[in-house]
């Protein structure tokens, strides 16, 4: 989930950044301090949209540099148990796909991709199913349902676990080839029941 968030600081301007405008230099150690830093509540702070000072700067003895109080608006991402997400698979390795979460990648592990038996082919790296008739690879897009979140302080030990097991998620092919047979199977049902009501008709005359 993306949102906007607010948020208010107070940050540094260095001598070399004071012939920059104010909201300028500000908006430059602002993306320097957050962009891509996560916070527990907020999220994996993606960038930071806006800086606005709320008052004069003020200098400390012995500091060459400004201080100001600054309210600032960033986009964040904050990951969501049992949110669906619509994405592309980044990465095939022996234990599962890699997928694109905006600023951060998730795991599907091997078990979660579907209930079939897997393979993984390391020298074309695609998972196949055992009848072949289901394959994943890199690039290929996917709805998946987020399972499991931990947020650490870093993007890169930051972990969210993926699964594509329920109905309906998975490649969008996998999806599509459902539905047709759903579809397939719900006319078969009903001329089946048209039949046998016309049979029925018949042997009451």
């Amino acid at each position: 989930m993306y949102k906007i968030v607010k948020l208010r600081d107070k940050i540094r301007v260095s001598p070399d950044k004071m012939g920059m405008e104010l909201e300028e230099a500000l908006y430059f150690f602002l993306r320097e301090r957050y962009e891509r830093t996560i916070d527990k509540d907020i999220g994996i702070i993606v960038a930071v949209t806006s800086a606005k000072p709320t008052g004069e700067g003020v200098v400390v003895p012995g500091d060459p540099g400004v201080y100001y109080e600054v309210e600032f608006e960033s986009l964040s991402y904050f990951p969501v148990v049992n949110e669906v997400l619509f994405s592309e698979v980044n990465e095939v390795v022996d234990f599962g796909t890699f997928v694109t979460l905006g600023p951060i990648d998730g795991l599907v592990h091997l078990s979660q991709i579907t209930s079939e038996f897997l393979t993984y082919n390391r020298k074309t790296q695609v998972i196949t199913g055992k009848d072949g008739k289901k394959s994943i690879k890199k690039g290929d897009v996917v709805l998946a349902k987020i399972s499991t979140v931990s947020l650490k302080p870093s993007v890169s030990e930051t972990k969210i676990g993926l699964t594509m097991r329920p109905h309906a998620l998975g490649k969008v092919e996998w999806a599509q080839q459902a539905s047709k047979k759903a579809v397939v199977g719900s006319d078969k049902d009903g001329k089946e029941k048209k039949e046998k009501k016309e049979k029925h008709e018949k042997e009451k005359k």
